[in-house]
């Protein structure tokens, strides 16, 4: 190995030590973000979960059939109702004052016309009515109103067992009778391997640590930059350059000190996943447990620590100042996190960002680490993330000596 490489690397590790605040920024950064997003997100993947968001029911029938409507309503786990009057207008009022988010509204002559709208006399039906706080989210809107809809459905089929029963002379239960049935649907999570314990459905833990370690990893770029350009204004790079050294040997030797910070970012945001956040109520991490899903897991993390380190070099080289340098990568982080999946789930983008997805450095990473610890994939699944991101960081390094090579020729 090139002596003068390892003077390089020794180098380079000097300097990246004596930037405390960079390296708090890489280490403190993703922990805060694992935390908070994991614990806002605990629930979003935990099926069956209270949603925080009340709901009352204003019922202007008082039929058997509204009555059932609410019970059913009562079994499902995802909005709470607040006991209430049957005052349309008390409704209205309390959502405006923030004592509950929606109200729904069941008219008179509802289980009358329950399964004919225009009732015997041909007059339409009066609709439902769902009375919305405009600041809940429409995600919320819509899971409420299918909730009602999955609810009516199941009494109207009720409904027309019991009719279809006297009809034909079938034994029927008499009146409209609540059933409670087991759960028949059990969730199970598909992955290459197939045993008891891989079935179980992944927390926000398992969602967002490889997230934020992708996001954190491509912060690298501040103190890389930042050492980059000191080195620049301060003519080290033009000496090492006197002394025959050329640059891309200066890019090799800063390449792998960072990668080894972003490799002891990865393990300590594991831990944080693992030790910390089952601290805050969260569930714990789970690694992969077999040694080939270990090594697949850190192919990926390789992986994205080159495109993120090259990705750093190139920015650097393309600013003349740390503001600059600060302003392009941090500008650039956030795009490629917000278009990558990382803030923002793919799956609820729509068709065009999904798209334009598919372009972010960010986003082969995330696929890479979902296949390895939530799909349990093999080195095949994860070699088109590989070679995506490694072809990155090569164009990157490769822009970024091209650059470099530019401004010395235009210095002499």
């Amino acid at each position: 190995m090139s002596p003068r490489l390892l003077a390089l690397w020794l180098k380079e590790t000097i300097a990246l030590l004596r930037d405390r605040h960079g390296l708090l920024a890489l280490f403190i950064m993703p922990t805060l973000f694992i935390l908070i997003m994991t614990m806002a997100l605990r629930d979003a993947f935990t099926p069956g979960a209270s949603i925080d968001a009340a709901y009352v029911v204003v019922d202007l029938d008082q039929s058997a059939h509204s009555q059932s409507l609410i019970k059913r309503l009562d079994k499902a786990a995802a909005f709470h109702r607040h006991q209430f009057n049957n005052d349309p207008e008390a409704a209205r009022q309390g959502i405006l004052s923030g004592q509950h988010a929606l109200a729904l509204i069941l008219p008179k002559g509802f289980g009358e016309r329950l399964l004919t709208p225009a009732g015997a006399d041909g007059q339409p039906t009066a609709p439902l009515q769902l009375l919305v706080d405009p600041t809940l989210s429409p995600a919320l809107q819509l899971a409420f109103r299918n909730q009602v809809m999955a609810a009516l459905g199941a009494l109207r089929a009720d409904e027309l067992t019991q009719r279809a029963g006297k009809l034909f002379g079938l034994p029927t239960a008499p009146g409209i009778t609540e059933k409670e049935w087991p759960d028949e649907i059990r969730s199970i999570a598909v992955r290459k391997d197939s045993d008891e314990r891989s079935a179980k459905l992944p927390s926000s833990v398992q969602q967002n640590v490889p997230a934020w370690l992708i996001f954190a990893m491509f912060f690298v770029v501040i103190p890389v930059s930042s050492i980059f350009i000191i080195e620049r204004q301060q003519g080290t790079l033009q000496r090492l350059r006197a002394m025959g050294v050329p640059f891309r040997l200066i890019l090799a030797g800063k390449l792998l000190p960072f990668f080894v910070l972003n490799q002891i970012q990865a393990v300590g945001m594991v831990l944080v996943g693992m030790f910390v956040v089952p601290l805050f109520g969260g569930e714990a991490l789970e690694m992969p447990a077999s040694l080939p899903l270990l090594f697949n897991w850190w192919a990926v993390a390789a992986a994205v620590s080159l495109a993120a380190v090259a990705w750093a070099l190139l920015i650097a080289s393309l600013a003349k100042t740390s503001e600059q340098a600060t302003i392009l990568g941090g500008v650039g982080n956030v795009l490629m996190g917000a278009i990558g999946g990382i803030m923002v789930p793919k799956f609820v983008m729509p068709a065009v960002m999904q798209k334009l997805a598919a372009l972010s450095p960010m986003a082969w990473g995330l696929e890479g680490f979902h296949s390895v610890m939530l799909r349990h994939g093999s080195f095949a699944d994860i070699l088109p993330s590989l070679l995506q991101l490694l072809t990155f960081a090569a164009i990157s390094l490769t822009l970024a000596i091209w650059l470099n090579h530019r401004a010395l020729t235009a210095r002499s």
